[in-house]
């Protein structure tokens, strides 16, 4: 079964898990708008929440699914344990988190837990960052399957080839949803530090959640 699965097997479960994301803009874009009658701008708190369960119903099922399938059909273990890191990795990963925060930080001119809270109250807020903790999975899983899929082509594992194909994604979807190239060229970025974060962490999916839940929530 290993000698028969190819790299593409594993880039087409990382394209499932972008298209997972995608699924959001179907709801907030076509769907709802439909059954609401109003746009997602004008969208009062009960629609809100209501989309935000919706679509964290349905990251939920598809990474479900994407790691179930993984270890299935292709016997890779997304929970397999890691080796121990270095003083260095450490050190290095503290470094990429910070690098996210002052950014953020800048973007959001203060604090984005902060300025998310007195912007939406405790309520939104409370499903927004349940929110970010699905969104998390999902671009965690692009990062780790399309990494496995360049390792399997290229045979090289120093290259963070999912933080790439990551933020490529990320961002050119930002860019389109956001109207703004910018907060494009941020995603591709953020995206990028997120893979490199995946490979410093020796590919510990736990450690890898967390951390990268800190760079993109907080």
């Amino acid at each position: 079964m290993d000698n028969k699965v190819t790299g593409w097997d594993y880039f087409s479960l990382g394209m499932l898990a972008f298209a997972g994301l995608g699924l959001e803009a179907l709801y907030a874009y076509v769907l709802e708008p439909m059954i609401y009658g109003v746009t997602m701008q004008d969208w009062n708190t009960s629609q809100t929440i209501i989309h935000w369960i919706i679509t964290c119903i349905s990251w939920g099922t598809v990474s479900y699914w994407l790691i179930f399938a993984s270890k299935k059909k292709y016997q890779f273990n997304l929970f397999e344990t890691s080796d121990k890191m270095t003083k260095w990795q450490w050190a290095s990963v503290i470094f990429c988190v910070v690098i996210a925060l002052v950014a953020s930080y800048i973007d959001w001119k203060g604090f984005k837990v902060i300025r998310e809270f007195q912007s939406k109250g405790l309520l939104l807020f409370v499903f927004q960052y349940i929110y970010y903790a699905f969104e998390t999975v999902l671009f965690m899983l692009i990062i780790i399957f399309t990494q496995k899929a360049f390792e399997v082509w290229y045979k090289r594992k120093n290259i963070p080839y999912g933080g790439i194909i990551c933020g490529i994604t990320w961002g050119f979807a930002h860019a389109f949803t956001k109207g703004s190239i910018w907060i494009g060229l941020e995603g591709i970025v953020l995206g990028f530090l997120l893979g490199v974060t995946y490979l410093l962490v020796n590919r510990d999916i736990k450690k890898t959640y967390i951390v990268l839940f800190i760079m993109f929530a907080l």
